[in-house]
């Protein structure tokens, strides 16, 4: 079994469940507290941890930056359609993140950028299956047939 827990850390706990769960995301009570929620993206698979930043200065001793002013790290998240893609960065735009740059179309990829109230960059994104499986010229040249 492979799982990825993402980490990232937030200055209000119930904002960050709040948007998170109206980008379309469930928050696992089994492993959410005071300090902490569980996000799951993908069951079985993939989460993020919603930290309050006091708790997460507990996992390291080097000091935690401001997402907002200097992200370091950029989650993608791709999903089934173009429209999927359009619905979470607009649910997430209503519930207090923001989109700091245009669209990307490159035909055989979309992507929006997505920041949480937060600073933290989410990127959602939709990759044409030709491309996803065989790469972008495979889909060029289907394009071209």
């Amino acid at each position: 079994m492979t799982g990825m827990f993402v980490n990232l850390p937030v200055t209000d706990l119930e904002r960050a469940k709040a948007f998170y769960e109206a980008i379309g995301f469930r928050i696992n009570p089994l492993f959410t507290d005071h300090n902490a929620a569980c996000v799951v993206v993908e069951e079985d698979h993939s989460y993020f941890m919603i930290l309050v930043r006091d708790y997460f200065q507990t996992f390291t001793d080097l000091p935690i930056g401001n997402p907002a002013e200097a992200p370091s790290v950029s989650t993608a998240i791709f999903v089934d359609s173009r429209a999927d893609v359009d619905k979470a960065v607009e649910d997430g735009l209503a519930a207090g993140g923001s989109e700091g740059r245009p669209a990307a179309d490159y035909g055989f990829m979309y992507q929006r950028q997505l920041s949480d109230p937060d600073g933290n960059l989410l990127e959602f994104g939709w990759m044409d299956p030709v491309a996803a499986s065989q790469g972008p010229e495979a889909f060029a040249n289907q394009q071209q047939a």
